[in-house]
Parts: structure tokens; C-alpha cells; sequence
């Protein structure tokens, strides 16, 4: 038997020595009580937190120093007992860095390094970076402990069946996988984010193939606009997760381990005994070919495509069926009747589950303006819209009705009903608004300077007038300026640059509009905020979607499928508008200058951006 207890924790970013501190309070908990844990798991980064970019070189400590400190701070605790600890931390090592995993015996007759895992698989791709900034480890090895053999992996190693492979071959009993994954998809059905759902399977899928115990711990918080929202779990080696921990909040995941269901998994499922049975024998007759002469998967030994057939022979007889990815490069396209294949009239990848928006986002602005930015307060410019109404119903229940200021921006051009609606929505919140009228500073430079200015000239100087009196208010107000521009807008750059994106913090900014009708009526904006016609209110008689050519309903469909990579011909063959795909996908191309900050000249290798990276949440020394 163990007693295993699994931290979902939050570290103190960039300061290993604050984290340190958190982590003697966590071992402390675990470890107190009538059942005191005999191994605690931490997660991925748990020193300094996951996203730091270049920081990693600053912040990265050898395994010995991190041994030492554990050691040091569990002697502070006063106690004289024993415990396991596995500790995710960037590592300096020999001249290289490693995103590790350092497992060690606190206390004890002899304590010490037991192993340290380096991360074998390192992510370079969507939110990902990491190979940029380290080095990646060589293996995986399990080991003995006091209660029995045990492997270590960091986060993405477990997603490649390889190496808890290997660690269950080299006998381990339990894989122990420290983690900081970024939550990502709110689509509907509960348990969390789609990302969560995956750990879930994996972790399952691992468990059972190996009849093995598979503990996850988790980081939370937010980084620079990532959530991390756990949650912590335990797999059995019969596939079930035996405990799974909250969303988002720190928390300690306690378990015990028999090593009896682990015999009684694998003599239910022999799958590992098979395993070790027919390895040799596969290994000898499915020799890996050298890594050089390793294909792509759309190309055919020798270099050329693969051949017509839908299946072809191999020289032993055998037939190898063509993936999806030899079709792909046979039929550019694709097939239109495919399943899987983008169709107009499915709006399922753009549901979601708003209560789990809600909590997502809710967290994001408390985190982003109190935590990060020392700010109690926030103001936004609420235009009678759904997307401003949105933001104003998230500020006040991240920060308190009382902590938010709405303020009323209008201009000339603005229609009555829209103060109306603005009005309407501030006391659904709760919150104050107040009113200043724009149209004199506006009206002001066009008299002056420019009295044949065209309405679109006249919205853009609205716009960023609206912005200037909204960071000078905010300093007025002692209070963080928060966005309101949606997903669809910012794709289609349909928005004012340098005023509608100029807001510090944007709780909406990655959700399309669809998806911010559905959160508003969750939150309880009033439906007839919801439903009326998306408009700046810059210049009479315009609407969003009259301006673009194409509705909200039809372009956020056709934005979801073209920034993962659709070809807009392909959404055409597959039944969509073939005008609508061409405005949208025209607009999204064109307009990528605007989400970008402004382009400075690189003339030396430690470029702001380029050679020196820093996440925006990356604290200034005082607060290390």
C-alpha cells in the first residue's frame, strides 16, 4: 500500500523561492492528519510556473539545488518524518536545459535524488514553444522505491504510447506525469474542457494497456490568457479513473494504492504479458528502418507517391492500407461525402457549454486584473451591444458590481434606443454607468480639420476618441480598461485598430460572435440586447453585418473551419455559399497586419519579440 497525494497547485510565477515556500505549505497538508502521505506528486514548472520563454535560462536551477531546497524547507516544517516528493522544475543541467521531473526522499535515513526525467517529447506547435527555449531528454526509466518501481513523465511524453511502454516493459507499477496543460475547447457535455476530456482518455488508455496506476498532476491558474484548469486524476490499472480533482482551484487529490489490483488487472487482461511474449519477435521481423531514411507518410519507399490502389502490396505479401494522408495527396480536396468533412449545415463545432464559459472567463479577469495587474477596479464602454453587455456581465462577477464602471460614450450618430439598452443592461449588473458625450471632441477636429471627412474617416476618429477618454477615465477611476471585441471581429478585422483592440485584458476575444449570444443569455443579458443587429454606432443607419456583406451566423462557420486549415475551395465542394467563403476568407487574409503589434525593424539578434521573449505576465524582480 501507498498513500498518494496528487497537488493540483498553482505556482508563483519566475520565483522559485516563493514557489518553494507554497510547496512546503502543500507537503505540510499532505502529510498531516490520520493518513500522511507517503509520495506527493507536484506539477510540470512547478518552481516558476510553465510559459516563460526565454525566462526559462534565468529561472532554471540544477536538480541538486532544487533537492537541497526541498530538503531544507521539509526540516522547517519540523518534521522528523519520511516522504516522497516528484517535483516538475526547468533544469539546468551540463550546459543544457530541460523541462525535468526530479523525484526524491525527504527526511529519512537516506534522503536524496532518486531520479531525475527529462521531458523526451517537447510541444512546438499551437500554443506551444518549447523546443525553442530547451533541450529534449533521451528516455525513460523506471526505478525503485520504498513502496515499489516507479516511472516519471512530463505532460506530453504520456500522449506517445512509447514510453509508458518502456516503463511498464522495465516493470513500473506506477507512472507518476507532472503536467501544465492549457485548457482548451468549451464545447458541451460537461467534465471541463475538451483538453480534459483527453487527458481522461489517455490516461485510461494507458492504465488498462499496461495494468498500471497513471497519477496526473496539474497545474492551475492563468498565464498570459491561458487557463490552466486541471483537473488532477488517478487512473487504476483496469482503465477507471479511481479520483478526479476540481476544475481550476488548487487542491490536494489524496488516494491509496494497492499493488493487489495491479495483479488482479493484469492476470484479468494478461495484455503486458503478451507484450513481453511477442516482443522479440515483432522487433525481429519489423525492423525500424535508420531515422534518414525514415518517409513522409504520403510518399512511398524510394520517394514517390504512393501508388493508385486504395491498398497495395508489401514484399512479404501483406497489404498496407493508404491513410488518410496517402488520399489527401492523391485527391487534393478531399471528398465533399467524407464524414468528417465540413458541412454548412452543422453548427456543432461552435456550441458550448456557457456555465463552463462563464467559470473560464470569470477567473481569467479576477486573475488578469487584480493578480497581475494590481488593479481592484475595471471600466469598459458599454455601447447597448451584446458583446460590451457580455464583458460588463463577466467584470461584475469576477470584480463585484461595485468594482466596475460602465461608461456611455455617445456621439451624434448614436440612436436613442441604444442609451436605452445600455441602461437597461448596467442595472441587470448592477453596475453604474455614466455618460460622457463624445461628439464635441469628435465633431471638434472634423469642423477644424477635415470637414469633407467620409463616414468611415468619421467612425475610425469616434472610435479612438471613445478610447482615449476610456484610459483616461480608467487612471480618473484608478481602474483596468477591459475589451469587448469578439472572435469574428477580430478575425475579419472588422474593428478599428489602435481603439476597439486597445484594451489591455479581453475575456472575449476568442469566442466567436455566435458564441457570445450564447453566453450573454446565459449570463442574462436582456434577449432583446441579444437579438438586435450588431452595430459600432459610429455612423447612422450602419450595421456590422451590412458593412461585411456576410451575416455573423454564416461567417463564424466558415472562420472556424478556415483557421484550421480549410482551403475555401474545399468548404465550397463541401456546400458552402461560394460568395459568403470568398468575403469571409478575403477579409480574414487581408487583415492579418491588425493582430499583430506594429512591425519594428529587426537589425540585432536580441530583437523585442524575436531574440528577447518574455510572456506578458512575467514579473519584474520585486515580485520574484
Amino acid at each position: 500500500m501507498i498513500d498518494l497525494a496528487i497537488a493540483q497547485y498553482e505556482p508563483r510565477k519566475a520565483a522559485p523561492e516563493d514557489s518553494l515556500e507554497s510547496i512546503g505549505e502543500v507537503l505540510r497538508r499532505a502529510t498531516s492528519g490520520d493518513r500522511s502521505a507517503d509520495l506527493v506528486l507536484f506539477p510540470e514548472a512547478s518552481l516558476t510556473g510553465y510559459d516563460l520563454e526565454g525566462g526559462v535560462r534565468e529561472c532554471a536551477r540544477t536538480a541538486t539545488w532544487v533537492d537541497r531546497r526541498l530538503q531544507e524547507v521539509w526540516a522547517a516544517g519540523g518534521s522528523d518524518g519520511v516522504v516522497d516528493v516528484a517535483l516538475g522544475f526547468y533544469e539546468r543541467h551540463d550546459g543544457h536545459l530541460y523541462n525535468s521531473l526530479l523525484y526524491t526522499q525527504l527526511g529519512g535515513r537516506d534522503p536524496g535524488i532518486r531520479r531525475v526525467h527529462r521531458k523526451v517529447f517537447l510541444p512546438t506547435y499551437g500554443v506551444f514553444r518549447e523546443s525553442r527555449f530547451l533541450d529534449a531528454g533521451s528516455g525513460v526509466r523506471a526505478f525503485d522505491t520504498r513502496w515499489g518501481r516507479v516511472a516519471c513523465l512530463v505532460c506530453e511524453d504520456l500522449f506517445h504510447s512509447l514510453l509508458p511502454t518502456v516503463a511498464a516493459l522495465q516493470g513500473a507499477e506506477l507512472i507518476l506525469v507532472s503536467s501544465a496543460a492549457p485548457a482548451r475547447g468549451a464545447g458541451p457535455g460537461g467534465r471541463g474542457p475538451d483538453s480534459a476530456k483527453t487527458w481522461d482518455r489517455i490516461a485510461r488508455r494507458t492504465a488498462s494497456e499496461h495494468g498500471v496506476y497513471v497519477a496526473v498532476s496539474q497545474m492551475v491558474g492563468s498565464e498570459g490568457g491561458k487557463a490552466y484548469a486541471g483537473p488532477a486524476l488517478l487512473a487504476g490499472p483496469d482503465g477507471r479513473i479511481l479520483r478526479r480533482a476540481p476544475l481550476f482551484d488548487e487542491h490536494l487529490l489524496a488516494a491509496r494504492l494497492d499493488r493487489e489490483q495491479i495483479f488482479l488487472a493484469r492476470r484479468d487482461e494478461p495484455l503486458l504479458a503478451d507484450l513481453r511474449e511477442a516482443l522479440p519477435r515483432v522487433l525481429e521481423n519489423s525492423p525500424l528502418a535508420p531515422p534518414e531514411e525514415w518517409a513522409d507518410p504520403a510518399v512511398a519507399p524510394g520517394g514517390e507517391t504512393a501508388g493508385k490502389a486504395d491498398a497495395e502490396e508489401d514484399d512479404d505479401g501483406g497489404v498496407t492500407a493508404q491513410t488518410p494522408a496517402h488520399r489527401e495527396a492523391r485527391a487534393p480536396g478531399g471528398d465533399p461525402e467524407a464524414a468528417g468533412a465540413p458541412d454548412p449545415d452543422d453548427r456543432s463545432p461552435l456550441e458550448i457549454d456557457p456555465e463552463l464559459v462563464e467559470q473560464w472567463l470569470v477567473r481569467f479577469l479576477r486573475r488578469e486584473v487584480r493578480e497581475q495587474r494590481g488593479f481592484d477596479r475595471a471600466v469598459l464602454a458599454l455601447s447597448g451591444g451584446v458583446d460590451s453587455a457580455t464583458s460588463l456581465g463577466l467584470a461584475a462577477r469576477a470584480l463585484g458590481p461595485e468594482n466596475v464602471t460602465a461608461l456611455w460614450l455617445p456621439t451624434e450618430t448614436n440612436r436613442p434606443e441604444s442609451r436605452e439598452d445600455a441602461e437597461e443592461v448596467a442595472e441587470t449588473f448592477w453596475v453604474d454607468l455614466e455618460e460622457i458625450d463624445i461628439s464635441d471632441a469628435v465633431e471638434g477636429y472634423v469642423r477644424g480639420q477635415e470637414p469633407e471627412i467620409s463616414d468611415r474617416r468619421r467612425g475610425n476618429v469616434a472610435a479612438r476618441t471613445r478610447m482615449i477618454v476610456l484610459y483616461d477615465q480608467s487612471v480618473a477611476l484608478d481602474a483596468l480598461p477591459i475589451g469587448t471585441g469578439n472572435k469574428s471581429e477580430r478575425l475579419l478585422g472588422y474593428f478599428t485598430w489602435h481603439a476597439d483592440d486597445a484594451p489591455p485584458v479581453n475575456p472575449l476575444g476568442d469566442l466567436f460572435k455566435c458564441q457570445v449570444r450564447a453566453l450573454a443569455r446565459h449570463l442574462g443579458v436582456p434577449e432583446g440586447v441579444v437579438e438586435k443587429p450588431p452595430s459600432a454606432g459610429l455612423v447612422e443607419g450602419q450595421t456590422d453585418e451590412g458593412d461585411l456583406g456576410v451575416t455573423y451566423d454564416e461567417a463564424d462557420l466558415i472562420l472556424h473551419h478556415l483557421v484550421r486549415g480549410e482551403r475555401p475551395e474545399r468548404l465550397v465542394e463541401c456546400g458552402f455559399d461560394a460568395e459568403a467563403v470568398e468575403i469571409v476568407h478575403r477579409r480574414l487574409e487581408g487583415t492579418h497586419w491588425k493582430r499583430r503589434p506594429p512591425t519594428v525593424a529587426m537589425v540585432s539578434d536580441s530583437a523585442i519579440g524575436e531574440g528577447y521573449l518574455r510572456p506578458v505576465d512575467y514579473p519584474p524582480p520585486g515580485r520574484r
